[in-house]
């Protein structure tokens, strides 16, 4: 009996110790679903780049144009598609406020054409407002603002 509560004891340690060392923060969640976001913009996977945001997202293209929630959101990167245009965007800075659950994110953006050059073509700044409402981290509001175009 005493083997057992020994090897209990100890297997609730490594628990309690492995998920301390292998949770991520706020910051680290908010990165890493930026990571994946970038992965299925540079492959097309529009679905998947939605599942990232809100319904009612806000996004300022980098030429100003205002969409208005997910539909908008999707119509505007399928008509990308159709030129092979995909965007990455490099994090710079996440900001948590866990009180409120949320989140300040700001980097920059490249824009890319496959067809036309390895390089950016276009590229700017960008800021994304996130929300853990939901238990998980999405972007509520996201701002691009075009700096170079080539």
């Amino acid at each position: 009996m005493k083997q057992t509560k020994l090897i209990l004891f100890v297997f609730l340690c490594m628990l309690i110790f492995t998920s301390e060392l292998f949770s991520q923060t706020n910051e680290e969640q908010i990165a890493a679903i930026r990571k994946a976001s970038n992965s299925a913009l540079k492959s097309y996977d529009t679905k998947k780049v939605l599942s990232y945001l809100t319904d009612d997202v806000l996004t300022t293209t980098g030429n100003g144009t205002l969409l208005c929630g997910k539909d908008e959101l999707e119509k505007y990167i399928i008509d990308g598609v159709k030129s092979r245009l995909y965007w990455i965007r490099n994090t710079k800075e996440i900001i948590v406020y866990t009180e409120r659950g949320l989140a300040w994110e700001s980097g920059v953006w490249n824009g890319y054409h496959p067809e036309i050059s390895n390089n950016s073509t276009i590229n700017g700044n960008y800021s994304a407002m996130w929300t853990k409402e939901s238990g998980i981290w999405k972007i509520k509001s996201q701002l691009f603002v075009t700096i170079d175009e080539k």
